[in-house]
């Protein structure tokens, strides 16, 4: 007589199986989202260590210049221009697409350090999506890693006449260099974001015409809160308080950051925001204009805070 599996005990069988995989799929999940979270570390800490050596070449500063140089884009679609072209159209935005593909400003800041990592691979974020607007008609990388502006300062000129636009010089409050800042192993220079190549800064005292204004940083707790938090509630901005949004924070509510001294480590969401001041600590008024995602938030008071008492922002 055969013998043979009867039905419950194939039931039973698989039954059982469904039951592991129940419990090994999200420990397999977790494990791989752990191994992405290491990438993002240490992509970070390269992206830092680079701008350092950056300065180092340029008398201790951090790089802020404005350029133009043809097929140098990430997006290597847009790298297709004969040798001799006038690439003033894919900076200046006059070009169909690729609208700003081969400038070399602080949206795409990862260019300057690109000559230091040789590898461009260290700029995409193994878990946050390129922003398809930015990539495909911008021609620009955003999404993923971005640039702390009030550390380093942005320019801005003209691609046809090489003059600072409006709002174009925005200097550091710090000055700009790697021996400024105050507590280099503390300050934020680098960080997720899930939009943006940039962490925007406050200008204070912005007029209509200005040229050269002073970036403080974006210090306002309730902008982050409004970031890092899911939409749909009754927060500053809009937000479900301490409900975070996976998609601005995907490794289980932690956030990678470089520093200023070179090195990069992950803290939670509830740490960032607690390193924060909120507007009124930072000396402002909270309005519902800086609960955007931007590059520049103006303003017409100059911040005022307690010095030594936010050391990620540098203040």
């Amino acid at each position: 007589m055969k013998k043979a599996f009867t039905l419950i005990e194939l039931l039973v069988v698989i039954a059982i199986i469904a039951i592991l995989a129940a419990i090994l799929f999200p420990v397999f999940a977790q494990a791989k989202l752990a191994a992405k979270k290491s990438v993002s570390i240490s992509n970070q800490k390269q992206q830092g260590l680079s701008l350092i050596m950056y300065a180092g070449d340029y008398d201790d500063m951090y790089p802020r210049e404005d350029g133009c140089t043809l097929n140098d884009s990430f997006n290597p679609a847009f790298n297709i221009q004969p040798a001799g072209t006038n690439p003033t159209p894919w900076c200046s935005g006059a070009a169909a697409t690729g609208k700003y593909a081969f400038r070399d400003n602080h949206y795409e800041w990862h260019k300057w350090t690109q000559p230091y990592v040789k590898n461009t691979g260290l700029f995409f974020h193994p878990v946050i999506q390129k922003d398809p607007y930015s990539w495909n008609t911008l021609g620009e990388l955003a999404g993923g890693y971005a640039l702390n502006l009030s550390v380093t300062g942005a320019l801005n000129i003209s691609m046809t006449t090489g003059q600072v636009l409006a709002f174009g010089d925005r200097k550091s409050w710090l000055g700009g260099s790697t021996t400024s800042v105050p507590q280099p192993s503390d300050t934020m220079l680098i960080m997720e974001q899930a939009t943006a190549s940039v962490v925007g800064g406050y200008e204070a005292g912005t007029t209509s015409n200005s040229k050269s204004l002073t970036y403080y940083p974006l210090a306002v707790k309730e902008h982050w809160s409004g970031y890092f938090y899911k939409t749909g509630g009754t927060g500053a901005c809009g937000e479900q308080v301490g409900v975070v949004d996976p998609t601005t924070a995907p490794f289980a509510s932690s956030v990678p950051l470089s520093y200023c001294d070179g090195h990069a480590k992950a803290i939670p969401v509830g740490q960032f925001l607690a390193n924060t001041p909120t507007a009124a600590q930072f000396g402002l008024s909270f309005n519902h204009y800086l609960c955007p995602i931007t590059a520049a938030y103006y303003g017409n008071g100059t911040p005022s805070w307690t010095a030594g008492a936010w050391p990620m922002w540098g203040l």
